[in-house]
């Protein structure tokens, strides 16, 4: 059973704001077999399977991991809320983070439209597992940042994630994404128009948001360079 399972059943719990006892209780089993199954040092039946669903009124292919409907729908692409497309969506108090946001939306519609472009499925996952967790370490220094918040929110312990387990995935997922591509010029030898005007008449206005992504990340990245060899 995946890890998907063991971190749902933990969270829906945290959820309802109840105890790992009283928890353990409605659902019939001692507290110390439900903490197996919420760190996944155990695996359950079928009949605890279904018992956690009636219980937390969510659907199986939620708690495996398998849908992010709770009823057990699949969201399609299309139903997914699009934030760029409401009207002055200017983010709370913060023109920059704004136009940071859609410097970064826009580039990765382009991306992925061309990865989508492609077919190539492995690649565009492991571009989305790179990207989502380049969100996740973000947003969790974020949230973890005064000092005051409950870390019990993530699966990941702690001393992992400060310990560099999320980047240690990032260049996992990068070689995968590599090796992805690759065996896509094997297979098919063949990718989307990439050079500039190619680009330009194919995203018009997100490609201009690229452009700037490439030039203020590579000039940022020179002088870092500069800066080591210089030994500053």
């Amino acid at each position: 059973m995946s890890s998907d399972f063991s971190r749902c059943l933990s969270l829906l719990r945290q959820e309802r704001g109840i105890s790992q006892r009283a928890a353990a209780k409605d659902l019939g089993i001692s507290q110390a077999l439900l903490s197996h199954y919420e760190n996944g040092v155990r695996e359950p039946g079928l009949a605890f399977v279904t018992k956690a669903c009636n219980y937390y009124n969510v659907s199986a292919d939620f708690l495996l991991g398998r849908t992010l409907s709770r009823d057990g729908t699949t969201i399609a692409a299309e139903e997914l809320y699009d934030y760029s497309a409401e009207k002055d969506n200017v983010l709370h108090g913060s023109i920059l983070a704004t136009l940071n946001k859609k410097l970064l939306v826009n580039s990765i519609g382009v991306l992925f439209d061309l990865l989508g472009k492609t077919g190539k499925k492995e690649a565009i996952n492991a571009a989305a597992d790179y990207l989502g967790t380049a969100i996740y370490k973000l947003f969790r220094h974020l949230y973890r940042a005064d000092g005051t918040q409950n870390e019990d929110f993530f699966s990941v312990p702690a001393r992992q994630f400060l310990a560099g387990i999320p980047s240690a995935d990032m260049i996992c997922t990068e070689a995968e994404y590599v090796e992805a591509l690759a065996s896509h010029v094997k297979e098919k030898g063949k990718f989307p128009p990439m050079n500039n005007d190619a680009l330009t008449e194919n995203y018009p206005g997100l490609y201009q948001s690229l452009l700037q992504i490439i030039h203020t990340t590579g000039e940022r990245v020179n002088c870092r360079g500069k800066a080591r060899k210089e030994g500053r």
